[in-house]
C-alpha cells in the first residue's frame, strides 16, 4: 500500500469515528422498505423544469453514493441502487443545521438512505429534494477515481465487488448471464425435459479425460473426486426410466487457466431417449439462435469486432470435409493412415506412441480448421479412436455418429448418439485407459457401476453438453471466461 493510499484509508477512518462520536450509527439496520429507484424515475418524467411533484408523496430509497459536489448550505449527490441511479438534493434549511453538518462528513462509497420528494432542477434532471438522511454503511475504502476507474483487469476480477459498483456494463453481463441460463431451462422445459441434479462428488470421475481435483470423506474412508462431468450419472438416468433430463451445474477440471478456461465452470448437459445426434443438431441450433434474439434482439452478433450470423441453418461438415475444404488437406491423404501420422509430424504435432490416425486427424484440425469456424458450425463423424463414449457409426465403425458446434473458432458443444452396447462400452473404457499408461494425474479407472447399469438396458439416446460461459461470452460480447464469472480463480496477491 503506497503512502497516498494508506493517508486515504487514515482520513477515512477518522471521519467515520467523528460521525460515531457525534451518536450517528455507522452501520444501522432499521431503514426499511426503500423503492427501486428505476420505478421512480418514470413518475417524474413529465416534470417541468424547477417544479416539484403536484401531490406527490414521499419517497424512500437507498443506495451507494458515487458522486457528491458540496456548497455552503447544498449539496447535490448521486445514489446507486440494483436498478439505477438518481441525483439527491440535500438543503440546510430543510435538513437542519445539525443533521447538514453531519452528512456533510459523508464520503462517496458510502450506503445511505433517502427520504423526499421528486423534482426537477435547472437543468432539467430529475432528483429527489431530501427531507431525511441517514446513514446505513460508511465506507472506509474509497471508490477507484472517477475517470481512471478500476481499469486493472486482474484487479477487476479480484475485486468484483468493487467492478460491480463502478462498472455498470458488467453489471450488465451478470444480468444477461442469468437471463440466459433462465431461458435455457424455460425452452428445456416446455420441451418436456426434467430438470435434475446428480452427485458433484464421485468415487469414480468420469464422462471427459481430465485431471480431476480429489477429496477425501473421513467417515465413508474413501477418496472422491470432484466431478469433471456428469455425463455417467444422467444417462444412469435413462436406464431408470427417465426419457429428457438436463442439468446445469458445475464441472470442475484440475488444469490449466486460460481466457477460455476456469478450473470450475459451469455446463448444460441435456440427454434425450430415442433420439439421435442428427436430433440435437435441430435442437442446439434453435435453441442457440432463439436465445440470441431474445438476449440480444438479434440473429447478428458481434464478438470482439468480428460479426457472428446465427441465423439458421448452420453448415454442417464432416470432420475430413472440414480438413479436405477448410484446412486445405488433400483428400486422398487422409485416406492413407501413414500419410495422416506423417503430416500431423510435419505440422509440428506431437503424437502419444498409441495414438493412431484418428487422433492425429482430430489434431490437424484443431490445427487447421478450429479458429477459421467463426459463424456456427457443426463438425461430424469424430473418429471413434477419440470418442469413447460415443455410438459408431454403422456404415463406417472408425468414426461416431457425433458432433462438435464451433462458433467463432470456440467449442461451444458436445454431442453425440450414445453407446449403449455394455460389452462395447467396456471394451472402449479398458483401450481408453490402455493409452493414458501410468498417467495418475487423470486417474484411469474403470467405472463397473456404470457398465452393470448398461447390462439392465439404456435406450438408444442422444446426450450433448454445452459450456455455458463460453455462450455467455458469445452473447454478451466478452473477450474471456473470467469476464462471465464471477468470482474467476487467480493465483495469489503476492
Amino acid at each position: 500500500m503506497d503512502k497516498q493510499q494508506s493517508h486515504i484509508l487514515k482520513q477515512r477512518r477518522e471521519k467515520a469515528q467523528a460521525l460515531a462520536d457525534a451518536g450517528v450509527k455507522l452501520f444501522s439496520n432499521d431503514f426499511k422498505a426503500p423503492q427501486p429507484i428505476a420505478e421512480i424515475l418514470p413518475r417524474g418524467e413529465a416534470l417541468a423544469p424547477e417544479s416539484h411533484e403536484k401531490d406527490g408523496g414521499l419517497y424512500r430509497v437507498a443506495g451507494r453514493i458515487m458522486s457528491m459536489r458540496k456548497f455552503g448550505k447544498a449539496a447535490f449527490f448521486h445514489m446507486q441502487d440494483e436498478s439505477d441511479r438518481i441525483q439527491i438534493y440535500a438543503r440546510r434549511d430543510l435538513l437542519g443545521d445539525e443533521e447538514f453538518k453531519l452528512f456533510k462528513k459523508w464520503d462517496v462509497g458510502d450506503i445511505v438512505g433517502v427520504t423526499g420528494k421528486l423534482f426537477k432542477t435547472k437543468t432539467g434532471e430529475l432528483s429527489v429534494e431530501a427531507s431525511k438522511l441517514q446513514m446505513i454503511t460508511k465506507s472506509l475504502r474509497p471508490l477507484p477515481e472517477k475517470f481512471h476507474g478500476l481499469t486493472d483487469v486482474e484487479t477487476r476480477y479480484r475485486q468484483r465487488y468493487v467492478d460491480l459498483i463502478v462498472n455498470p456494463e458488467v453489471r450488465d453481463t451478470f444480468r444477461k448471464r442469468v437471463e440466459i441460463i433462465r431461458l435455457i431451462r424455460e425452452f428445456l422445459s416446455n420441451r418436456g425435459f426434467m430438470e435434475v441434479e446428480t452427485p458433484m462428488m464421485q468415487p469414480v470421475p468420469g464422462g471427459a479425460t481430465a485431471k480431476p481435483f480429489s477429496t477425501y470423506h473421513n467417515a465413508l474412508d474413501m477418496e472422491l473426486f470432484l466431478r469433471i462431468a456428469p455425463e455417467l450419472y444422467l444417462k444412469r438416468l435413462l436406464v431408470g426410466g427417465f426419457e429428457k433430463v438436463f442439468e446445469i451445474n458445475r464441472n470442475f477440471r484440475n488444469e490449466g487457466l486460460s481466457t477460455r478456461h476456469n478450473p470450475e465452470f459451469t455446463m448444460l448437459e441435456f440427454y434425450q431417449a430415442y433420439a439421435t445426434y442428427h436430433d440435437l443438431m435441430d435442437l442446439t441450433e434453435e435453441m442457440i439462435s432463439w436465445l440470441a434474439a431474445e438476449v440480444t434482439g438479434s440473429m447478428e452478433v458481434s464478438f470482439q469486432s468480428t460479426p457472428v450470423n446465427l441465423t439458421p441453418p448452420w453448415r454442417r461438415y464432416t470432420m475430413e470435409e472440414a480438413l479436405v475444404e477448410i484446412g486445405g488437406v488433400d483428400a486422398e491423404l487422409l485416406k492413407d493412415e501413414t500419410s495422416v501420422m506423417a503430416l500431423a509430424k510435419e505440422k509440428g504435432i506431437e503424437l502419444q506412441p498409441e495414438a493412431g490416425p484418428g487422433k492425429a486427424k482430430t489434431e490437424l484440425f484443431e490445427l487447421l480448421v478450429e479458429d477459421k469456424l467463426i459463424d456456427p458450425t457443426f463438425i461430424t463423424s469424430y473418429p471413434t479412436e477419440v470418442s469413447p463414449l460415443a455410438r459408431k457409426n454403422e456404415e463406417d465403425p472408425t468414426v461416431t455418429d457425433r458432433f462438435e458446434l464451433f462458433i467463432t473458432g470456440r467449442e461451444i458443444a458436445n454431442a453425440f448418439s450414445e453407446l449403449n452396447d455394455p460389452i462395447d462400452q467396456f471394451e472402449r473404457f479398458e483401450q481408453q485407459i490402455n493409452e493414458r499408461g501410468d498417467d495418475d494425474e487423470i486417474h484411469p479407472e474403470l467405472d463397473h457401476d456404470y457398465i452393470r447399469a448398461l447390462e439392465y438396458g439404456m435406450p438408444s439416446a442422444a446426450g450433448e453438453g454445452i459450456g455455458i460461459d463460453r455462450l455467455v461470452m458469445l452473447l454478451t460480447d466478452s473477450p474471456s471466461i473470467r469476464d462471465v464469472i464471477l468470482f474467476p480463480h487467480l493465483k495469489p496477491e503476492s
